[in-house]
C-alpha cells in the first residue's frame, strides 16, 4: 500500500500544498485562506483544508497558492512559508510582487463647539486715565 502511495507523484504535492493552506489557516483563519485556496485553477480543496485533487502542473499551482496568499499578507506569508518550502527544493520562489500599502491620510478633528458671537454690539472703550487734579 506504501508504494502505491508513493508512486503518485502528485500525493506529495497535495501533501505540501495541505500543509501550506492549514498553516495559512491558523494565520488568516478558516474562511478567507479556503476561499483564496478555491482560487487557485487545478486546486480542489476540501471544507477543512485538504487538498484532494490537483490538475496540472503542480509548481504551478503551488506557486499560485502562495501568491494568492501574498497578495494577502505580503512578508507575514513569506516568513512563514520559507522553512516549509525549504523542505521542497523544486524550484519554487516567493517572489510575487508584495502589495503597497494605501496610506490614508488622519483626519483632522473638526470642532464640535460654536464660536460665540457678540449678543450687543461691541462698544469703544476708553483708554483715558484721569488724573486727578490738585
Amino acid at each position: 500500500m506504501d508504494q502505491l502511495i508513493n508512486a503518485n507523484p502528485n500525493t506529495d504535492y497535495k501533501q505540501l500544498l495541505t500543509d501550506v493552506i492549514k498553516k495559512q489557516v491558523v494565520i488568516l483563519g478558516p474562511a478567507i485562506t479556503i476561499a483564496k485556496a478555491r482560487n487557485v485553477k487545478g486546486l480542489t480543496v476540501s471544507d477543512d483544508g485538504t487538498v484532494t485533487d490537483i490538475q496540472g502542473a503542480p509548481q504551478e499551482i503551488i506557486q499560485s497558492l502562495i501568491d494568492q496568499f501574498i497578495q494577502l499578507s505580503g512578508l507575514i506569508v513569506r516568513k512563514t512559508m520559507e522553512p516549509l518550502l525549504a523542505n521542497y527544493p523544486d524550484g519554487i520562489k516567493l517572489d510575487a510582487p508584495i502589495p503597497t500599502p494605501i496610506i490614508q491620510p488622519i483626519p483632522q478633528p473638526v470642532a464640535t463647539q460654536p464660536v460665540p458671537q457678540p449678543t450687543a454690539p461691541i462698544q469703544p472703550v476708553n483708554t483715558e486715565i484721569p488724573i486727578p487734579s490738585s
